[in-house]
């Protein structure tokens, strides 16, 4: 596995968030960007936990670059706040399907199968992507938009399945970006289906992704004939691996006490403010919100990832905000 799917590829920390800025050449990344191995930012994980705002982004690239506002890089930073601008104004809705897809909603499974969960398809492109997933919490683009519509259109399984999946998994894991990009994917927040086929992994992803010969080698003709219809492609199958656990309650030992409400007089913070603190706070609590936590599960790789930050933040431990459930211990 390449050097862009190691597992200390996220460093949690603002040296290493505003590193990622700075390492931006805006020029390379519209050139490459659709490469699983272009020249992306992987700044997500750090926008989507507040290290630095997209503000912040935007200003530090052009300290150093000339980035006018039709650029590319610019454009995809938009897409990240029209997600939001959608969010905040459809609430709730954005979790179910905006309009009607490419087939009713009764077509589409309820239940991700496990051998997408076990990255054990056959199909290259889709395998390759859930390990990378697994490994590193984190996937370009490209290839979230190539898993999705692998899962929707070709296995039928129902957008919201896959990406509460993809979501959980994900150290950049935004609500807004992650549910909306599927269903634009599945055609339910867009005009159409999003499809691709082999040919479009042989020219964008590295050659062990390729997937010639696999249910994805085909005309987008056929592609979307099998999108509009209730059939689903066959499974050739491949080595299985194991699905990290999803929990609702970080691992025991990030957290040194349990609080039933905020604390007074202090900086709160919590997992999506993790940026400078002002100068004139010297009493900083972290909180995790256990509301939240309860609803949508993540995987220790970014309990880790959250905590490590909020501990260094934090003029204290790190709080639960909440009971715990009944079978913690040791807190």
């Amino acid at each position: 596995m390449s050097e862009l799917f190691q597992s200390k590829l996220f460093e949690p920390t603002l040296a290493a968030a505003r590193a990622r800025i700075a390492a931006v050449r805006p020029s390379d990344y519209a050139r490459t960007r659709n490469f699983i191995d272009g020249a992306v930012s992987r700044l997500s994980p750090y926008i989507t936990h507040g290290f630095v705002s997209l503000p912040e982004v935007l200003s530090g690239v052009r300290r150093r670059h000339e980035v006018p506002d039709e650029h590319k890089f610019v454009s995809e930073l938009g897409w990240r706040e029209y997600f939001h601008h959608v969010w905040r104004h459809e609430g709730e809705r954005i979790f179910t399907s905006l309009h009607t897809g490419p087939v009713p909603e009764e077509v589409y499974s309820k239940e991700l199968p496990e051998d997408v969960r076990t990255g054990a398809t056959g199909v290259p492109v889709v395998d390759f992507a859930v390990r990378a997933l697994y490994e590193t919490g984190w996937l370009h683009n490209h290839a979230r938009m190539w898993l999705a519509s692998y899962v929707v259109h070709l296995r039928k399984i129902h957008w919201r399945v896959g990406a509460d999946w993809m979501y959980g998994h994900l150290l950049d894991g935004d609500l807004a970006s992650n549910h909306l990009s599927w269903q634009w994917v599945a055609g339910t927040g867009s005009s159409k289906p999003y499809l691709f086929n082999a040919e479009n992994v042989a020219r964008y992803a590295p050659a062990n992704w390729h997937s010639e010969r696999t249910p994805v080698d085909a005309s987008y003709e056929m592609l979307e004939r099998i999108a509009r219809s209730d059939s689903t492609v066959d499974v050739e199958g491949g080595e299985a691996i194991e699905e990290p656990a999803l929990t609702h309650v970080p691992p025991l030992d990030l957290l040194q006490h349990n609080i039933a409400s905020p604390i007074q007089g202090a900086w709160i913070v919590h997992p999506w403010a993790l940026g400078e603190i002002p100068t004139d706070h010297n009493n900083v609590v972290s909180v995790f919100p256990a509301q939240f936590h309860k609803k949508w599960g993540w995987s220790e790789r970014r309990w880790r990832f959250v905590a490590a930050r909020m501990a260094a933040m934090s003029t204290g431990p790190v709080w639960w905000e909440g009971d715990l459930p009944e079978n913690c211990v040791g807190v």
